[in-house]
């Protein structure tokens, strides 16, 4: 039984200079999805007492960075008030999480339904669904746990959300994105929230640990697959990726870092409350941050043009590339040595 990781996992992160060291990375990758897995009913102990959900244990109150646990309006809750949202906003991000991996996994599949014999994107898919599939269960697994009515996605945007699985057929650069938006997000916030020792209860830390072990190697495959493939794009196509990848990110980042809507009537949270925690300068930051990475892939692939720049800040997730801002600096702090 494999045990459950004790140190963050990262992505293989290499430079595709050509398809030879584009298929040594998914060789790495399948290696270490049969090297190192997790299955949600055999390696996490569901009926360990120290595992039980109470929702108004205080280890579920908001971490520091959670806008909502700043305001006055928060602190001045029970403390069994206080664990109850918190434990509704990590059930949420829950439910949205293997919400999404339902859509991903399907497009996978509709993906790999088409790959040729030979592929060895093939084997990767298969595995990447496979545990895809295991954070599903788990993650539906805590949900049932809390006892809480979570529902999700709001049920406008999941019908909408319907049609993702089904953009492979259009495009499998735009699908990988896809993937990214909702992969990135969850993946910055739960590195920081286990970083920053803000994790207090053993089951959620133990299935955020597990997913973001196996998540690393799923944001790996996305990014060098969009490596390998955008630059062979024809220039129309790589302008529509360019403008249609900050509007994917834009939304789908503010799924899942947003309040839902449910706990915001449940609790009866003041509408100017929401206001100072979620829409504040702080808050839009912390989404334009969430997204950075991939901001920055999109920049070193060439898709950001002036039009999708615009797109990018009219999302508020906007921030001038890693490498530019390096470069920028450098020459501020040579100018000021001289």
């Amino acid at each position: 039984m494999p045990e459950a990781p004790t140190e963050l996992a990262e992505e293989v992160r290499e430079q595709i200079k050509d398809r030879k060291s584009y298929l040594g990375v998914i060789d790495r990758l399948n290696k270490a999805s049969v090297d190192k897995h997790w299955e949600a009913y055999a390696d996490i102990p569901w009926d360990d007492p120290e595992f039980t959900v109470d929702k108004n244990d205080p280890r579920w109150v908001l971490p520091p960075f959670d806008r909502l646990g700043e305001t006055e309006w928060y602190q001045s809750q029970p403390p069994e008030i206080q664990a109850q949202i918190g434990l509704w906003r990590v059930a949420t991000a829950m439910k949205i999480g293997l919400q999404f991996e339902n859509l991903l996994k399907r497009g996978l599949l509709n993906y790999a339904y088409r790959l040729p014999n030979g592929r060895p994107e093939f084997r990767y898919v298969y595995h990447e669904t496979t545990e895809e599939c295991h954070h599903g269960m788990m993650f539906q697994e805590f949900v049932n746990r809390t006892k809480m009515p979570i529902r999700g996605m709001p049920r406008s945007l999941s019908l909408i959300a319907q049609a993702a699985p089904w953009i492979p057929l259009v495009s499998t650069e735009m699908f990988f994105v896809f993937v990214l938006g909702g992969e990135d997000p969850i993946d910055y916030v739960q590195r920081k929230s286990l970083k920053g020792g803000h994790i207090k209860h053993p089951l959620e830390e133990t299935i955020m640990k597990i997913h973001i072990a196996e998540e690393a190697r799923h944001i790996s495959f996305a990014r060098h697959y969009l490596k390998h493939r955008v630059p062979k794009m024809n220039p129309l196509r790589r302008r529509i990726l360019g403008v249609a990848t900050p509007v994917v990110l834009g939304v789908m980042a503010r799924i899942m870092l947003s309040p839902p809507g449910p706990m915001v009537r449940h609790f009866g949270i003041p509408k100017d409350v929401v206001r100072q925690a979620y829409r504040s300068e702080a808050s839009q930051a912390e989404i334009s941050n969430s997204v950075g990475k991939i901001r920055d892939l999109m920049a070193e692939l060439g898709v950001v043009g002036p039009v999708g720049k615009q797109v990018w800040r009219a999302f508020g997730i906007w921030d001038e590339p890693k490498q530019r801002r390096a470069v920028s600096a450098s020459a501020s702090a040579e100018g000021n040595a001289r």
